[in-house]
């Protein structure tokens, strides 16, 4: 399973500390996950500038960015996100549009497009997407604050996404510990996204990151 540490932050200042602490012991080719929220589709506000992305991108070469939009219609900037150096973008399917349309972005922009589901939404409505999508998150927490319990419902929808697409990449995020992580690895998930753990420990957060890998090796 590989851990991709994430960023939850207010502002640029806060990113670049945390970017600048990952690029530390993250490996060449290593992903970073950035929550991008907009007060709408949750009642968090988080950094929110593309154009600042592409400014930090040479900074930070051997790292892919994953941008997370837990916003309310993602398909106005996905295309700006993946413009501005995002290699993956995730959509939520609650918010999202045009599905078809955000995979055609992601395609032009040879980056990737993943569809994930609030705790609220029962799995089974990925299910049209099961064949056009190859990508899936589930989200074991509400959206947009760090900190919160893992949803042991959460490892069911994993279990059920395992099922119906053996083949997919099934990513976790929220809630993510050394024993989430094991759990969710269990249930059939590829990748664990984790920022509290990382970065609001008593330990540092390389050591966090040596830890929930260890979890799951």
């Amino acid at each position: 399973m590989q851990i991709i540490p994430a960023i939850n932050c207010p502002d640029l200042e806060t990113l670049i500390l945390q970017l600048d602490e990952i690029s530390r012991f993250l490996p060449d080719g290593g992903w970073v996950h950035i929550d991008i929220v907009d007060g709408m589709f949750s009642k968090n506000i988080t950094w929110n500038d593309p154009s600042e992305l592409s400014s930090l991108k040479p900074s930070y070469p051997d790292l892919n960015f994953e941008i997370h939009l837990m916003v309310e219609d993602p398909d106005e900037f996905v295309e700006i996100w993946f413009m501005n150096g995002a290699n993956r973008v995730i959509v939520h399917l609650e918010a999202v549009n045009n599905p078809d349309y955000i995979l055609d972005i992601a395609s032009r922009y040879d980056g990737e497009a993943t569809l994930s589901i609030v705790p609220s939404t029962p799995a089974d409505l990925l299910m049209p997407q099961v064949g056009s999508f190859s990508s899936f998150q589930i989200l074991a927490v509400d959206p947009g604050f760090t900190g919160q319990e893992f949803s042991l419902e959460s490892l069911e929808k994993i279990k059920f996404l395992r099922n119906v697409s053996p083949s997919a990449k099934i990513e976790v995020d929220g809630g993510i510990n050394p024993e989430t992580a094991r759990l969710a690895k269990i249930a059939g998930a590829d990748c664990a996204v984790s920022a509290s753990y990382i970065f609001n420990n008593n330990i540092s957060p390389e050591e966090a990151y040596e830890e929930l890998n260890g979890a799951v090796a």
